[in-house]
């Protein structure tokens, strides 16, 4: 597995102003990471100014652009504007020299605030997916949903989504922590997501039951109530090895790109996790 890093892990430095995006690249590059993930955070006519730029600083720095992560929803926009909207970002993947794309699936509420049942969203959703993909596949991008958002998390839906869909060209990005968001033990939902993974996220987390004493910076709730506080890998609760030696035994050899969201400073957590991963792989 090679090593990267999701420009979200420089968000903390990027909001207080030590970095902007373009700093990323380089910035990663020094630290010894071989690649780089671009999460959207900006307008659609910023990043179509952005995306050439940070190509060439890929080009320039050997810094592959590995992933390009957006948002979507739906359920909330309906299948044909989601899909319209998501055609224009695989054409800044494609700008951004990418060949991997995640998007969201749903918040799980439709345009009218209801609440959506998985039963009854997961068509909508695959005919969503496989509407993208197929149109990414002709550009050369494979797109991948991510087990994030609470509603498509746990790794039963998201699995049974990728099974509908039943596209070559998408899969799933299995991001090892996220599964405690949605109250699941990590190892146990990578052993279900290991064989369709495309894209892995390397993330751990504090965790503490609920009831008990949770201060109010850095935590947020579980989908049953329990809280998460984002920790430097192989620090917080998730089994990091043995979610790794899963997907190595399943035949993954892709990508292992970190996504840090603690509260340590996140220029001394990246230095520090790079290092732990590097041991673990």
């Amino acid at each position: 597995m090679r090593i990267g890093v999701s420009s979200y892990s420089f968000s903390q430095a990027i909001g207080d102003g030590r970095m902007t995006m373009l700093d990323v690249i380089p910035m990663a590059k020094e630290m010894g990471y071989e690649g780089v993930e671009i999460v959207k955070t900006v307008s659609d006519e910023e990043m179509r100014a952005l995306a050439p730029k940070l190509f060439e600083q890929s080009k320039e720095y050997d810094m592959p652009i590995i992933a390009y992560m957006v948002g979507a929803d739906f359920l909330l926009k309906g299948v044909d504007e989601q899909v319209e909207e998501l055609k224009k970002e695989i054409e800044i993947a494609a700008i951004l020299g990418t060949r991997r794309m995640r998007h969201d699936a749903t918040g799980g509420k439709d345009k009218d605030g209801n609440e959506v049942s998985w039963e009854d969203a997961l068509p909508i959703l695959a005919e969503g997916y496989f509407r993208v993909t197929e149109y990414a596949a002709g550009i050369g991008i494979k797109t991948m949903i991510e087990n994030h958002g609470y509603f498509a998390q746990d790794a039963y839906r998201v699995k049974q989504l990728v099974e509908t869909v039943n596209h070559k060209n998408f899969g799933w990005l299995v991001d090892i922590g996220n599964f405690m968001c949605a109250d699941e033990t990590p190892a146990e939902s990578v052993k279900i997501a290991a064989n369709y993974a495309v894209h892995v996220h390397a993330k751990d987390f504090h965790t503490k039951k609920k009831g008990e004493y949770v201060p109010q910076f850095g935590w947020f709730p579980t989908r049953s109530g329990n809280a998460l506080r984002g920790s430097l890998v192989g620090h917080g609760d998730v089994n990091v090895p043995e979610c790794l030696a899963i997907l190595k035994n399943a035949g993954y050899d892709g990508w292992l790109s970190v996504e840090f969201e603690g509260i340590e400073d996140c220029l001394v957590a990246l230095r520090k996790n790079l290092e732990v991963l590097r041991g673990l792989v």
